[in-house]
């Protein structure tokens, strides 16, 4: 017993090292060695911790089905330990993940659960997030009014936090749904305050996003020369950035607004590589078909 725990301590500090040196694949194999120990020596706290980074890591991959698997696995302890910051943790992964693969109708209950627990444990920080998560999906099942509730919810709780990073997200966030509206203008205006504090923080991942909705927002001005030029600042970073999701996206946006200027072979080259990636993504996915369709719907 004690040469396994004494192995399982090592597996952990191993997995921390390959975790800052950006071996995932290092991560999840010393993680999952490290689980199998902790369920054969009965050590509950050891096998949650496992979850929890395995979780982590298959969510920064953007693994979705392993994420899944693994998180519900570590929401059943989080549970039995009547954990609720643990159960919130996971609540709010498998939301996640649900909204990332389309399934909105398992993201809004799970992330509806993480919102109550979020309120009971009185953390406005996730309270809030979780409300801008409610909005991002009611914004993708086309109910714009009900997701512009939530993003200024949203962003009443990052000024009174004085979160100025998260309040150029909300921002963002609201840009995006007056665009839906076709509201142009007041989103512009929305999503030129976000791009501000993005490149004020220097957070790329975050700016790739919103020189996407800014192109949109363009385009749906008839500004094609502007929707082009953030379209293409947009997949550069993704690309550096290496945010796959992200990447197809504003490839496929790219190839739309060439196609509207008339540019049809640099528009069929963007598709045809926006196809590519999500394929790579979909590869991902496993064996699961309705994950690997869903996938086609990505939100951002």
């Amino acid at each position: 017993m004690g040469r396994l725990r004494g192995e399982e301590v090592a597996l952990k500090d191993l997995a921390v090292v390959y975790e800052r040196l950006g071996d995932y694949g290092k991560v999840i194999l010393y993680e999952q060695q490290k689980l199998a120990i902790a369920r054969e020596i009965i050590d509950r706290q050891g096998e949650y911790e496992a979850l929890v980074n395995l979780v982590n890591v298959y969510f920064h991959l953007e693994d979705y089905a392993k994420v899944i698997d693994f998180g519900n696995q570590q929401l059943a302890i989080a549970q039995e330990n009547r954990d609720s910051f643990g159960e919130e943790n996971a609540l709010k992964v498998l939301g996640s993940s649900y909204y990332f693969l389309g399934d909105y109708d398992k993201a809004i209950n799970y992330t509806e659960q993480s919102l109550a627990l979020a309120r009971k444990l009185k953390n406005r920080s996730e309270e809030a997030t979780r409300l801008s998560h409610l909005g991002s999906i009611y914004y993708f099942l086309g109910d714009l009014d009900k997701a512009i509730n939530y993003y200024e919810q949203d962003l009443a709780i990052r000024r009174e936090l004085k979160d100025r990073k998260a309040e150029g997200l909300a921002l963002g966030n609201l840009g995006l749904a007056y665009t839906g509206k076709g509201e142009y203008a007041k989103a512009i205006s929305y999503l030129e305050q976000d791009l501000a504090y993005e490149r004020e923080f220097r957070e790329p991942l975050e700016e790739s996003q919103t020189l996407e909705y800014l192109g949109t927002a363009y385009d749906g001005l008839g500004n094609y020369a502007k929707a082009i030029e953030y379209g293409q600042q947009s997949v550069a970073i993704t690309q550096k950035v290496k945010y796959t999701r992200g990447e197809a996206i504003a490839l496929t946006n790219l190839g739309s607004y060439l196609a509207e200027v008339g540019n049809f072979p640099e528009a069929e080259k963007a598709l045809r590589n926006a196809v590519e990636v999500l394929e790579l993504l979909r590869k991902k996915l496993g064996s699961n078909d309705a994950y690997k369709v869903s996938i086609f719907g990505l939100p951002t």
